[in-house]
């Protein structure tokens, strides 16, 4: 039997949802892929390079026959800290343009609906590479994803920038949590039993801190408060609302040509 293939992001608040991968009882069932930017899992989901990826949420409505795993994602009811707007000391309904992280399209579909839908006005796009001198240097606001992001959310030291929490800003205008991302397929059955890995990793958070220390200048009580307070890797009622309102918004805004329903797959774990 072929062992199977998944994908995720490198980026730290995967951690949790891989470790039973790289360490755990999990280590050798499945062949890991990993890679700094959420979208090259979309990519190798759609290109069927491998049969279960991490993905952003937005690619469902774009991969063809993609199908979500229940439950497991991630997310955050209040503030995420790791998908930011960086500005120039402004806020936000004064920024004119916007330089893009591009490395996940549901953060810039959330950024674009933000402008759009709750502060009335479109800016000028500007799809980048993650480096914020070089987007503030071209921009007003820069949108940026992930580590790089966390920590600059973190920092005390940059006092020529603000930092709006994307998450906190769509549940400031909407009253629910949101979802990033969430395990994919393209079949309706799934023979890996995320959730079980989820709560296997959840269980070794100190060592992920561990792991992550000499690649982040972040405290490791900052850490354990980001990967266990701010960041949900489970789905509650508010989320699940919140996903369906962002692919509604997303529709509405033309940013997908039709909107898709949830669907689910069964895990033959189960």
């Amino acid at each position: 039997m072929r062992t199977p293939r998944i994908s995720a992001s490198s980026y730290s608040n995967t951690a949790p949802l891989i470790w039973s991968f790289l360490y755990g009882r999990n280590r050798g069932k499945v062949e890991i892929i990993l890679d700094n930017a959420p979208a090259r899992s979309a990519e190798l989901l759609a290109t069927e390079r491998v049969d279960a990826a991490l993905v952003p949420v937005f690619a469902f409505q774009t991969i063809t026959d993609a199908w979500l795993f229940p439950g497991v994602c991630i997310g955050a009811r209040e503030y995420v800290r790791s998908v930011c707007l960086i500005t120039k000391r402004a806020e936000p309904r004064d920024v004119r343009t916007i330089s893009l992280d591009r490395s996940s399209r549901t953060s810039i579909a959330l950024t674009k609906i933000i402008f759009r839908e709750f502060l009335g006005f479109e800016p000028e796009w500007r799809e980048t590479d993650p480096d914020i001198d070089a987007m503030l240097t071209e921009s007003d606001c820069a949108l940026l994803i992930g580590d790089p992001a966390l920590q600059l959310s973190m920092s005390f030291d940059r006092t020529d920038i603000r930092v709006f929490d994307l998450a906190e800003l769509w549940k400031h205008h909407t009253g629910h949590g949101f979802v990033f991302a969430m395990w994919m397929t393209l079949g309706k059955t799934c023979p890996i039993d995320f959730a079980a890995a989820r709560d296997e990793g959840l269980g070794h958070i100190d060592e992920i801190i561990s792991n992550y220390r000499s690649e982040l200048d972040i405290a490791d009580e900052d850490m354990r408060e980001y990967l266990t307070g701010n960041i949900s890797y489970e789905i509650d009622d508010s989320m699940q609302a919140g996903l369906k309102l962002f692919f509604d918004l997303a529709q509405k805004h033309r940013l997908i040509q039709k909107y898709k329903p949830l669907k689910f797959v069964q895990s033959s774990a189960e």
